[in-house]
C-alpha cells in the first residue's frame, strides 16, 4: 500500500496554511495518525486517489471543515461518519457509493454536498437532485440531511417499536414463566397434601386394625377358673349338644328300638320256636336273672315299683 509519506514525503510540507493537499497521491489507505497530528489542516483534498474505503478512526478527525473525496472507488462510508461534526462541505463525486450512514443526519453544520456519479439508491438520488452550481449543492447539503433525519427518525421508531415489543415478548416470557412455577407449586403442594392425607389414612387404618385386635374376646382355656376363698365352686355349665351327638342319639334310639322289636317278635310271636329266637330269649333270661342279683338293679326295680 502506498501512503502519503511514502509518496510525497512528510505531510507537513505539503501543509498550506489550513489545506492539505494529497490529491493525485495514488493512496490505497488514508494516513489517519499523520493528519491527527495536523490539526491545523481543517482543509483536506484526498481526491483522484485509490481509496475503497475509510477507517473507522477516520471519524476522530473532527477538526475538518472542507473534505474533498472525489474520484476514489469509496463504496461506503463508516457508520459514525456523523461524528464529523464541525464539516461544512464535502465532494463525493464519482464514487461507488449507494447508500449513506444514517450518522450522516448529525452533520448539522453542512452547507454544500456533491453525490453526482454514484449508483445512489433511487430514493436517496431524488432526493439529493444535480449539483452543477453552488446553489444546487447547497440544496443537495439541506434535502439529504432532511432526508437522513427522517430515515433515522423512522429506524429510531423502528428501534423503539423493536424494544417495545422485545420487552413485551419478555413480559409474556416472564408471565410464562411465573405461570408455570405458580403451576409446579401448586403441584407440589397438591402431591404433598395427598401424601399427607394417604399417610393420615394409614395411621387410622393401622388404628382402627388394633382397636379390632383389642376388641376380640380370648381364647377359653379348658382350666376352670379357680374359685375365691370361702366361696363355693360353681358347676360347670352344662355342654350343649352338638348334632352329632344328636344324630348318635337318634341312631342309638333306633337301634334300641330294633332289639326291643326282635325281642319281643322272638317272645310273644310264632317266631320263639326259630333257632335264632331261642338263642335271643336264652340271653335274655339270663341276662335278667343275673341282674335280678345286682344292687343297683334291685334299688331301681324298687323304686320303680313305689311310683
Amino acid at each position: 500500500m502506498t501512503k502519503a509519506g511514502n509518496k510525497g514525503g512528510n505531510l507537513r510540507d505539503k501543509l498550506d496554511g489550513n489545506e492539505l493537499d494529497l490529491s493525485l497521491s495514488d493512496l490505497n489507505e488514508v494516513p489517519v495518525k499523520e493528519l491527527a497530528a495536523l490539526p491545523k489542516a481543517t482543509v483536506l483534498d484526498l481526491s483522484c486517489n485509490k481509496l475503497s474505503t475509510l477507517p473507522s478512526d477516520f471519524c476522530g478527525l473532527t477538526h475538518l471543515v472542507k473534505l474533498d473525496l472525489s474520484k476514489n472507488k469509496l463504496q461506503q462510508l463508516p457508520a459514525d461518519f456523523g461524528r464529523l461534526v464541525n464539516l461544512q462541505h464535502l465532494d463525493l463525486l464519482n464514487n461507488r457509493l449507494v447508500t449513506l450512514p444514517v450518522s450522516f443526519a448529525q452533520l448539522k453544520n453542512l452547507k454544500w454536498l456533491d453525490l453526482k456519479d454514484n449508483p445512489l439508491d433511487p430514493v436517496l438520488a431524488k432526493v439529493a437532485g444535480d449539483c452543477l452550481d453552488e446553489k444546487q449543492c447547497k440544496q443537495c447539503a439541506n434535502k439529504v440531511l432532511q432526508h437522513m433525519k427522517a430515515v433515522q427518525a423512522d429506524q429510531e421508531r423502528e428501534r423503539q417499536r423493536r424494544l417495545e415489543v422485545e420487552r413485551e415478548a419478555e413480559k409474556k416470557r416472564e408471565a410464562k414463566q411465573q405461570a408455570k412455577e405458580a403451576k409446579e407449586r401448586e403441584l407440589r403442594k397438591r402431591e404433598k397434601a395427598e401424601e399427607k392425607e394417604r399417610r393420615r389414612k394409614e395411621y387410622d387404618a393401622q388404628k382402627a386394625s388394633k382397636r379390632e385386635q383389642e376388641k376380640k374376646p380370648k381364647k377359653e382355656t379348658n382350666q376352670a377358673p379357680k374359685p375365691k376363698s370361702g366361696s363355693r365352686p360353681r358347676k360347670p355349665p352344662p355342654r350343649k349338644h352338638t348334632r352329632s351327638w344328636v344324630v348318635l342319639k337318634v341312631l342309638l334310639l333306633l337301634l334300641l328300638i330294633c332289639v326291643a322289636g326282635g325281642l319281643v317278635a322272638c317272645r310273644m310271636t310264632g317266631l320263639q320256636q326259630q333257632p335264632l329266637c331261642s338263642r335271643v330269649n336264652t340271653i335274655y333270661d339270663n341276662a335278667v336273672q343275673g341282674l335280678r342279683h345286682h344292687e343297683i338293679l334291685q334299688w331301681v326295680l324298687q323304686t320303680d315299683s313305689q311310683q
